[in-house]
């Protein structure tokens, strides 16, 4: 048989250990944070009948389908997205489903569009929905779930922007546009406002003059609508700004409220402001979003474009039922935000799933590793075993290293004999004797995974920085300072909700400099949190007091 030349199609990847594994973990963090607000787990298929999928996006996204008649002869297509999927499952099973009903869903979609940076033919989206409620706190709850996923991940530096497609109807009653159609092209246009500029928007719109009421007069008032969001310095002007500029337009009217009720719940809800923008150049190119839409941007990182948006469809799910149904979403495009990481250098750095590596000293010592191993596995903790009992240790230590495990287990005949295993630091090449009953506590103390979903949202020895403290999910717990010898200085309890800034507020500014660490715990009853810290504190004496 000849040999096949090994390749890629165009536009798609391979993901290599040291992308997935880090990978791997952005994903739980998103999922634990979905999951957080409440929403449920869904899948569906990645194929589907095309006429499913067709007529819902709108023609420009339909361009970039992949559509194919499959060896049965059906007229299929892979999903360009999962919302339209959400719909029909909806359809489906309306009567077994809670209203609202609200799931998350993470899978691969297929695109046939250029590849650019950070945008490949192939990639994951990690969606929320909320099904069944016109509500407008669904549309705050969204950018609250974006707020939390960029927190989660430690995304510094980003922008939600955000707007309502009924003030762009406001504007079209303005300018006095009476093709339905025609004011669409015009929103797909302005859409491309981040990939082509305003002389490139200007061009787009160019083409729709003429038609459906929309005049030279109409595209220069959509030109003047757009710069509003630049001149003014507040949410609540930029908002004010639009209102006055549109008018007296009812549905001009009803976009302003609704971007003002969003905003407001949105803060109540505890995002910073200093991440959100109204911005009238958000419009959001498919054509079932009717209400709020919100794209986020990295400000260090913006050739990457949108790594997560969303918006309120209220008439897509009706095309597969009896019944209207309200709703709204937002999704997380994990891989070029991946991407967007990896260019920052901000991406974390571990390459294997483990965190430690048990080495074989001599076949005759096998037994010995294999209870290290056992130990390390029993308390949670992800452990490798090598597997070539005749390898010399020396080889072994080259595998740990390469695949950027941080701890190697060394359970030789002394070892054994003493009741020891030795634990060595791949980094610094420190070593240390421990019993193997202690080993597991040895690790958990002297490996740093700032990774929420490890040991079921336990972390130990978080080093004592903001970026960490910020890791920290906005859960209620109790939590620990140690200084550099592994002292508890201080033990103290946080209500739900305050636990990263009961942590970050813990100390004066003088204590601060004998904080190296903090280890926290996640525990959903106030009054256990607090007991739990008073028991402690008892216990502890902790030099620093309550």
């Amino acid at each position: 048989m000849a040999r096949i030349q090994p390749r890629l199609l165009k536009g798609f990847r391979d993901y290599l250990p040291e992308v997935m594994v880090p990978r791997t973990r952005l994903l739980r963090r998103i999922a634990e944070v979905f999951e957080r607000f409440g929403f449920e787990p869904l899948d569906t298929p990645s194929i589907e009948y095309a006429d499913i999928l067709l007529g819902k996006a709108g023609p420009e996204a339909e361009k970039l389908f992949y559509r194919f008649e499959d060896q049965g002869g059906r007229d299929v297509a892979l999903r360009y997205e999962l919302t339209v999927s959400l719909a029909r499952v909806i359809g489906q099973y309306a009567t077994s489903l809670p209203r609202p009903f609200k799931r998350y869903q993470m899978g691969p979609v297929w695109r046939a569009e250029s590849p650019a940076k950070g945008r490949f033919r192939e990639f994951w989206q990690c969606d929320v929905d909320i099904v069944g409620t016109d509500s407008l706190l669904a549309d705050a709850e969204c950018i609250a779930v974006d707020f939390a996923v960029m927190r989660a991940l430690g995304v510094p530096n980003y922008v939600i922007r955000f707007n309502n497609r009924k003030v762009f109807r406001g504007l079209q009653s303005r300018i006095g546009v009476s093709d339905n159609e025609v004011m669409d092209a015009v929103m797909r246009g302005v859409d491309k406002f981040d990939k082509i500029g305003q002389a490139g928007v200007r061009a787009e719109l160019a083409t729709q003059v003429g038609k459906g009421g929309f005049s030279e007069n109409g595209l220069e008032a959509v030109l003047d609508f757009l710069k509003l969001g630049q001149g003014s310095p507040t949410n609540s002007a930029r908002i004010d700004a639009l209102e006055s500029f549109l008018g007296d337009t009812e549905m001009g009217r009803t976009g302003v409220n609704e971007l003002r009720e969003v905003l407001g719940a949105a803060l109540g809800m505890g995002v910073d402001e200093a991440v959100l923008r109204v911005d009238p150049t958000i419009v959001r190119g498919l054509d079932y979003y009717t209400g709020t839409v919100f794209e986020t941007f990295l400000a260090d990182a913006p050739q990457f474009g949108s790594v997560m948006s969303g918006g309120r469809y209220d008439g897509l799910i009706g095309l597969f039922s009896n019944e209207e149904a309200p709703a709204v979403g937002i999704s997380v495009g994990i891989d070029r935000l991946l991407a967007a990481l990896e260019e920052l250098k901000l991406l974390p750095k571990a390459r294997s799933s483990a965190a430690v590596l048990v080495t074989v000293f001599t076949p005759e010592t096998l037994g010995y590793s294999l209870r290290a191993a056992r130990e390390l596995r029993r308390a949670g903790i992800n452990a490798e075993l090598y597997l070539d009992a005749g390898a010399k240790l020396a080889k072994q230590f080259k595998y740990a290293s390469r695949k950027g495990i941080p701890l190697v287990v060394i359970a030789g005949p002394e070892e054994e004999k003493a009741g020891n295993v030795s634990l060595r630091g791949m980094d610094s090449g420190e070593q240390m004797q421990v019993s193997i009953e202690s080993l597991a506590q040895a690790v958990q103390d002297n490996y740093v995974d700032p990774d929420p979903n490890v040991a079921t949202g336990r972390s130990w020895d978080w080093e004592f920085t903001d970026d960490l403290i910020d890791r920290v999910p906005p859960v209620g717990g109790v939590y620990l300072l140690r200084n550099e010898k592994h002292e508890v200085l201080k033990c103290g309890w946080a209500p739900f909700g305050k636990l990263p800034d009961a942590i970050r507020e813990s100390v004066s500014d003088e204590q601060r400099g004998e904080v190296r660490t903090f280890d926290w715990y996640e525990i959903r009853d106030d009054n256990l949190s607090q007991a739990l810290a008073d028991f402690m504190n008892q216990k502890l004496s902790p030099r620093f007091g309550v």
